[in-house]
């Protein structure tokens, strides 16, 4: 699947990718409609109804990452609220042994996120995998998501990096796109980001299904560089 002669840089994405993507659907689909709902007075089904339609507008902009924004557009503590459903951030099967392995490998292992970095303090809290990273970088410092063309421009700024000898994994077929067409050459789709959920079909990018089907490439040159 992956020639790891050829890899110098590995850029993950987080939810969906490293972390079951469970948390975010749960919070942001069941738990914050129903608390709006809640704390506002509303009638549970229209204030529902309403933060999706919302949510939907603003998909694949930075503004519907942000949990500062939606702490003003909902008048609601989404971090506090955040922190409070910590219990359900877990891994992906697999997850912590690959930044591991990558880890020990001293290849470049970069976090890149459209997560807020408020959010991201509370999940590498929760995990404890930051320090299986050489840098954690937020769609939020650049001023775009991962999905515009531009943002791939500012992340070279801050953290080059060679195209073609660059694996990036993610869950978003949008952001996938974006980055391949930027000029990465090795992209790979998680198929099953949510484990709750079936597998979507990750149409024109190879899927991964588990971290050890890269592990299986991976372990005989790190054992090989080790003898």
């Amino acid at each position: 699947m992956i020639d790891w002669n050829q890899i110098e840089s590995v850029f993950l994405d987080l939810d969906g990718t490293l972390l079951d993507l469970r948390f975010d659907n749960h919070f942001w689909v069941e738990f914050i409609p129903d608390h709006y709902a809640q704390h506002h007075g509303l009638v549970p089904k229209t204030a529902r109804e309403g933060v999706l339609a919302r949510m939907k507008e603003l998909r694949g902009t930075l503004d519907w990452y942000c949990t500062d924004f939606w702490s003003r557009e909902l008048d609601l503590d989404i971090i506090a609220l955040k922190d409070t459903k910590r219990e359900l951030i877990r891994t992906r099967p697999g997850a912590e042994d690959f930044l591991s392995a990558l880890h020990a490998d001293r290849r470049r292992v970069v976090l890149v996120t459209n997560a807020h970095p408020k959010t991201i303090d509370i999940k590498m809290r929760r995990t404890g995998i930051a320090p299986l990273f050489d840098r954690i970088i937020s769609s939020h410092e650049l001023g775009y998501p991962k999905e515009k063309d531009r943002f791939w421009e500012l992340l070279q700024e801050i953290e080059p990096f060679v195209p073609t000898k660059t694996l990036f994994i993610d869950d978003n077929l949008d952001v996938l796109r974006a980055a391949g067409t930027y000029g990465i050459s090795h992209l790979l789709a998680v198929p099953k980001p949510d484990s709750t959920l079936a597998p979507v079909d990750t149409e024109e990018f190879p899927s991964l299904h588990a971290f050890e089907d890269i592990l299986g490439y991976f372990q005989p040159t790190h054992e090989a560089k080790a003898l």
